[in-house]
């Protein structure tokens, strides 16, 4: 991939084997982004999990204490009460059958899914839809329940849902450039416990292999593992 001089110039001023706490990396992040816009800032952590066993995979959701800055585009599988209660709390498209339809004919502009338990049985058949675009409703991450309301509500506010990739990577938004630095390290931190507090029981020697945070436009940033808050060195290992 072709960089331009921006990003060029910005990679000279990054060492890439100098590990930084969380709030140095990412006030080197702010400094560094020169978009016009305002870019978002990611965070990408390399675990030493085997993602081929179903109980290494790490998954989950959790509220960001500064929001993403992102509003999230919500769709509900559900009807009756339920899809009246989602429509209360703000969901972007509500529906039962009808949005399955839609769906499985090629509609996909939202970034959440959620269902109620009863209409599973026919969300279930746009796993080749839904799946490889990580929007499959799943009682682990809380898109799978009754109480739709919350949900949305939750969804809309800054909870994100976080998955490992097939080689055992999390990549998460964070916040955007134009977020203060304090929030930013709150957002971060918030991350970074939260992946230690799902670690798996299977999972053996060194777990946080690299943290790493980056603007959309930027390099990446490294974090050393062993400097984040409340991060116990023997999750970390040697």
């Amino acid at each position: 991939m072709k960089h331009g001089k921006k990003y060029i110039n910005a990679l000279a001023q990054v060492d890439r084997e100098e590990l930084l706490t969380i709030k140095e990396a990412l006030d080197k992040v702010k400094k560094l982004s020169t978009a016009k816009f305002d870019e978002t800032v990611e965070v990408a952590i390399r675990l030493g999990i085997d993602p081929r066993k179903a109980e290494q995979i790490v998954r989950g959701t959790l509220s960001l204490p500064a929001g993403t800055g992102k509003t999230n585009r919500v769709a509900v599988f559900a009807g009756g009460e339920a899809a009246q209660a989602a429509r209360d709390a703000g969901a972007d498209i509500v529906g039962a059958e009808d949005l399955v339809a839609k769906v499985a004919g090629g509609f996909l502009d939202f970034d959440i899914a959620i269902a109620t338990p009863d209409l599973m049985g026919q969300v279930g058949g746009l796993g080749r839809v839904l799946g490889p675009r990580g929007l499959m409703p799943n009682p682990k991450t809380g898109t799978v329940t009754m109480d739709v309301a919350k949900a949305v509500t939750e969804f809309k506010g800054g909870r994100v849902e976080y998955r490992s990739d097939k080689i055992g990577n999390v990549q998460l938004r964070v916040g955007k450039v134009g977020f203060s630095l304090e929030d930013l390290v709150r957002n971060v931190q918030a991350v970074v416990d939260e992946i230690v507090r799902v670690k798996p029981a299977s999972a053996k020697g060194r777990y946080l292999m690299s943290i790493t945070v980056s603007s959309t436009m930027g390099p990446g940033v490294k974090i050393d593992p062993t400097r984040t808050k409340e991060v116990d060195e023997a999750l970390i290992g040697a």
